[in-house]
């Protein structure tokens, strides 16, 4: 089923969270800097799947994707730095199935004083972050940044984590359930695929006659909540 909007899923958001924590959200790129010679040398000594929880643990209190220095006075340029976009940060939260970026009130004479390009809010903020978004900013990481996390550009790519496809089962996994005396009745599992499959569709003709956003969103919670209580009933 190759899903309208890109969702949530409820195995992977933990994991979707501490990457979120560990790059920048506008240009993808990792907070901790590459000239931090300390903790490149541990990383090389870790078993790729221990570098996530270290780099996040280094990368979590980066407020800043720290951007390199201009050319001073006389032109000259300065040595190669972090090379980040210079936008400030939010923290990640997670409710629920749903993410939030959540902005600290800026000071008066905070990073973007000194005239860093910033789009972030000035205020105190809280604002959903979709899983589009999420998916957008999981696709920006270079496949360094992602073997710097134990991941693979390759194999095990962080944009996979948020479903865009749903695999369906073959029927013989969902068979039809048969009682004495009743006429059959389908699956569980056939139930719920119908239920995302309906929503799916509400979903693109939504978007297709240029619903407005507050009912294309009504939909999108809609999809993730059958996929969730697809995988796990529990959860809702």
């Amino acid at each position: 089923i190759e899903l309208a909007r890109p969702i949530f899923h409820p195995g992977f958001m933990k994991t979707v969270k501490k990457i979120l924590e560990t790059v920048c959200t506008n240009c993808g790129k990792l907070k901790v800097d590459n000239r931090d010679r300390n903790l490149f040398s541990t990383l090389n000594r870790l078993q790729p799947k221990y570098r996530l929880k270290y780099v996040h643990e280094a990368a979590k209190g980066v407020m800043v994707c720290e951007e390199d220095e201009g050319p001073d006075e006389q032109g000259n340029l300065p040595p190669p730095g972090h090379g980040g976009c210079g936008h400030r940060q939010p923290l990640i939260r997670r409710e629920g199935t749903k993410m939030f970026a959540v902005y600290k009130k800026q000071e008066e004479d905070a990073a973007d004083a000194k005239g860093r390009k910033d789009n972030a809010p000035s205020v105190a903020d809280k604002r959903n972050l979709s899983a589009q978004e999420c998916h957008n900013i999981l696709k920006k990481m270079s496949a360094a940044d992602m073997e710097v996390l134990g991941l693979s550009d390759e194999f095990a790519r962080p944009d996979w984590m948020v479903l865009t496809v749903l695999p369906v089962p073959p029927a013989p996994v969902r068979p039809s359930v048969v009682s004495p005396g009743k006429a059959s009745a389908q699956d569980d599992l056939t139930y719920k695929l119908a239920e995302i499959i309906k929503a799916n569709a509400s979903l693109q003709k939504a978007e297709q006659e240029g619903s407005p956003a507050y009912i294309i969103n009504q939909f999108i919670e809609l999809l993730q909540y059958h996929v969730v209580t697809y995988m796990d009933n529990e959860i809702a």
